[in-house]
């Protein structure tokens, strides 16, 4: 029997071309046999991507066996909780660049977009810039065949993802700590993008990755968002109207904001979406404009680094007043004046 699974846990890494995949069935536990020799099975199937992870990702597998005198047969295999591993969907195909890795399914011939490792290579270039290399310096990027693929494989399955061209996921099964973030990219919103954009919208994610030990569930999202909008569109030239037009409308229709999103205003699908990602970055430009970059680094370590006590909003007062020099008010109007400002910029 475990020679029958360890060769199917080699199939996975045939390729062509061959997937840099470290795979395995453990845990086996096996039902009773019936009369036609056939009984229902449990195991884990772990799989790493050699490079990338550092724990293998888990995935709960239910297995349907049989057996006949040529031996023990796999007749089905399926998951049992979580998102699916990419092959359940299509073959998987691997496309390398230097400092990422692709990972497309093919689903019924149904291909995955190509073309993304130059684009997550120049997306670790951007990020190690401002960020750093206190993280691992490469990208996984996992691209599935369709919008339902996309959704099918996102861990609560939530449609209103359905309209994000890409989002940062933890692998399935490893440790709360484990630096195994890896991206999903959504190919029909992706396909929709121009190269610029997609551009953007991998180094936004490649922030994500990069950023995963000095963030925290107490980070408020619009500096993690707009951090991470912000490296995206760093060295993009184009004036503030360009980077946040769905905002500016607002601004020119006399709707503005009272004050900083709040985490609730970012849940996927939510309405005016676009103008709270627009806000995020705004704020995040403020601050790397006024007080330059990498003051804009030091207060999101800043922040992961002090857990609020029960006033959150003194806490982030205090944070920006040690790194800043200014309390959450003070900051809060400046970034209304920037806000009001989009109405008469140029475009």
């Amino acid at each position: 029997m475990l020679a029958l699974l360890d060769a199917r846990a080699r199939a996975l890494t045939a390729g062509p071309p061959a997937l840099p995949l470290r795979a395995g069935y453990r845990n086996l536990l096996l039902g009773p046999v019936d009369r036609a020799g056939r009984c229902a099975a449990t195991a884990e199937l772990t799989v790493e991507v050699t490079g990338y992870d550092r724990w293998p990702v888990v995935h709960p597998r239910r297995l349907a066996l049989a057996r006949s005198a040529a031996g023990w047969r796999v007749e089905h295999e399926e998951g049992t909780d979580g998102p699916p591993p990419p092959w359940d969907l299509g073959t998987v195909r691997a496309e390398a660049g230097a400092r990422c890795l692709v990972l497309g399914m093919d689903a019924g011939g149904t291909p995955a977009p190509t073309g993304l490792a130059p684009v997550g290579d120049r997306a670790v270039a951007a990020v190690e810039a401002l960020w750093g290399t206190a993280w691992a310096g490469r990208l996984l990027l996992e691209v599935p065949a369709t919008g339902e693929q996309f959704t099918r494989l996102l861990a609560d399955g939530q449609a209103g993802w359905s309209g994000m061209a890409a989002v940062t996921v933890a692998a399935p099964g490893a440790p709360l700590n484990a630096p195994a973030d890896r991206v999903l990219v959504n190919p029909e919103t992706y396909a929709g993008l121009s190269d610029f954009g997609r551009q953007v919208v991998v180094t936004h994610e490649a922030v994500h990755v990069a950023t995963r030990a000095d963030t925290r569930a107490w980070t408020p999202l619009w500096l993690s968002e707009g951090a991470a909008d912000w490296t995206g569109y760093r060295d993009a030239n184009r004036p503030a109207r360009r980077i946040a037009p769905e905002l500016a409308r607002d601004v020119a229709a006399g709707r503005l904001p009272a004050a900083l999103p709040e985490d609730a205003a970012f849940t996927a699908g939510g309405e005016g979406l676009a103008q709270v990602y627009e806000q995020a970055w705004l704020a995040c430009d403020l601050i790397a404009r006024r007080y330059g970059p990498q003051r804009l680094v030091a207060l999101y370590r800043a922040v992961g680094a002090a857990a609020p006590g029960a006033d959150r909003q003194a806490w982030l007062d205090g944070l920006l007043r040690d790194g800043l020099g200014l309390g959450l008010a003070e900051f809060t109007r400046l970034w209304q004046a920037e806000v009001r400002a989009l109405a008469q910029g140029p475009s």
